[in-house]
């Protein structure tokens, strides 16, 4: 995610200058629920190992380790405060306790699929943690995905600035990565908008009672 309020320059200064445990932090408070440009710091950080400023493992294995923890207290974050401040929220905008409940039961039944694909989605890479804490997501099961959605996301995005940073400009890169992520947020909006309708659609439509056979 992109934060306009820090530039790319001033983001590369402080990897450059902190290395590794910018990586970290950066994702960290991230995925605890910072809405800071944590995926735009780990780009960063792979592209400067591109360049040999930065060790590719020492980028890769700061920014799995982030990610995993920073998701884990957005989780607990959520588990222990979120469904209250979710609720107060509600009243604000209009929403009904009923509904925020369907809601969470919605996302329960998909939590894994969110925390785990979460990463590659604009905004749900943030809310994934906090949501699945508010959902009462077994911890066990979440740690589970979350590690493993971590360690495929660490992977691709470092590995994606390391070889192809290479040959392409660094502003391009992260235009394009962060493209990717807003498309991916387009296709789960429409995807549950379409859930949605077809649900309401079929408590509207009943079904029709069979005809009974005339009396001999």
């Amino acid at each position: 995610m992109s934060f306009e309020l820090i530039s790319l320059d001033a983001i590369q200064e402080i990897a450059q200058q902190y290395g590794y445990a910018a990586v970290f932090f950066g994702i960290l408070l991230e995925n605890t629920g910072i809405p800071i440009p944590g995926e735009t710091i780990t780009v960063v950080g792979g592209f400067l190992a591109g360049n040999t400023d930065l060790s590719y493992w020492g980028v890769l294995g700061s920014s799995t380790a982030g990610a995993i923890i920073g998701d884990s207290c957005g989780y607990w974050i959520g588990a222990y405060g979120g469904w209250t401040l979710l609720t107060k929220l509600g009243r604000v905008f209009r929403i009904s306790d009923e509904q925020l409940e369907e809601g969470r039961r919605q996302f329960s039944q998909n939590a894994a699929k969110a925390v785990f694909l979460g990463r590659f989605i604009t905004l749900l890479r943030i809310f994934a943690g906090p949501l699945a804490g508010i959902a009462q997501m077994p911890y066990p099961k979440f740690l589970l995905y979350n590690a493993a959605g971590a360690s495929l996301w660490s992977l691709v995005i470092v590995s994606l600035s390391y070889f192809v940073g290479r040959f392409v400009e660094l502003e391009t890169l992260i235009s394009w990565i962060a493209k990717l992520g807003a498309l991916g947020l387009v296709i789960v909006a429409a995807v549950i908008g379409v859930s949605l309708w077809l649900e309401r659609r079929g408590k509207l439509v009943k079904p029709l009672e069979p005809l009974e056979s005339p009396q001999e």
